[in-house]
């Protein structure tokens, strides 16, 4: 059965020894590559690769990089996408972390906006628009 982040890390807190936790939690541990996780995502839900890029704004080629994890995108080239995807704020965390990227903060105010795009699924240009709105640096240039 697998575990919750939350049981695996009460776990962790308890254990005497970390080998043997990651032995006992092999089944319930993974490691998950950039490009896998976007594979994931496109599968959950039900996008092609290739209306998520064009929705972005992102050049075709250096897009394409990204998904097969030949590149390390930017933090805005990574939001670009997940807004094109219409992930989640939670999703979009994840989908950061995958890419050793800092999470969103809301007491940044880029951020926020990003935050707030997310929640109620704008479009990178909307997005922009707004960022612009308020005086923020643009998702893309």
């Amino acid at each position: 059965m697998e575990k919750d982040t939350q049981e695996l890390l009460h776990e962790l807190t308890a254990a005497k020894n970390v080998a043997d936790f990651l032995h006992d939690n092999r089944q319930n541990l993974r490691e998950v590559s950039l490009s896998e996780y976007l594979k994931e995502l496109l599968q959950r839900k039900n996008l092609s690769q290739k209306e998520v890029i064009r929705a972005s704004g992102i050049d075709h080629s250096y897009a394409c990089h990204i998904f097969a994890g030949d590149k390390n995108p930017s933090r805005p080239k990574l939001l670009a996408i997940a807004l094109a995807m219409k992930l989640t704020a939670d999703e979009a965390q994840y989908l950061l972390r995958y890419a050793n990227l800092p999470k969103l903060y809301p007491r940044i105010p880029w951020d926020s906006v990003i935050i707030h795009a997310l929640n109620r699924q704008k479009s990178v240009i909307d997005t922009n628009m707004l960022l612009d709105e308020l005086q923020q640096p643009p998702l893309l240039t």
